[in-house]
């Protein structure tokens, strides 16, 4: 965990403490997270209490359950977005349509490769008269090295 004061709260922590925060996301990262701290909390004896939630009290059993039923809830309602992204997803392949960005024309990639390669252009004018962006262009060239590269390998390798 890289939450030095959490660990520090943890290691001052005593039998019958209560823990207040001002409200459980800034305690937790995750509903998982949070179940993880409240477990860890009452295995050291202590308790928690929530001043925003004010069903989030572990010093009662009515408190705890609240605790779990609600955090089951928001657990719930996560794998229901999940699952429904990924559903809309399958629906979408299935109409013949794919996600994420379009790719660039490969003439427009070969042919900033091209002025790349001919040390004439700056990439400001490459990017200007082919519309592939700064990134983009040194991302192909460096998988045009590894094509390279690659295949020389296998070439030295033949001759072996």
């Amino acid at each position: 965990m890289d939450r030095p004061e959490l660990n520090k709260m943890f290691e001052y922590l005593r039998l019958g403490d209560t823990i207040m925060v001002t409200e459980l996301s800034r305690f937790g990262r995750s509903v998982k997270d949070l179940l993880e701290l409240v477990d860890r909390i009452e295995m050291q004896g202590a308790n928690l209490k929530s001043l925003k939630e004010p069903w989030a009290d572990t010093t009662t059993p009515q408190g705890r359950m609240l605790f779990v039923v609600f955090a089951g809830i928001g657990q719930f309602e996560r794998d229901l977005i999940s699952q429904r992204t990924k559903e809309g997803l399958a629906s979408a392949r299935a109409r013949g349509r794919k996600g994420g960005r379009p790719r660039l024309p490969a003439d427009k990639i070969n042919l900033a490769l091209k002025m790349y390669g001919s040390k004439d252009y700056s990439i400001a004018e490459i990017t200007e008269a082919t519309g592939v962006s700064k990134k983009s262009i040194y991302r192909y060239v460096e998988q045009q090295k590894s094509k390279t590269a690659a295949t020389e390998n296998i070439s030295m390798e033949e001759k072996l």
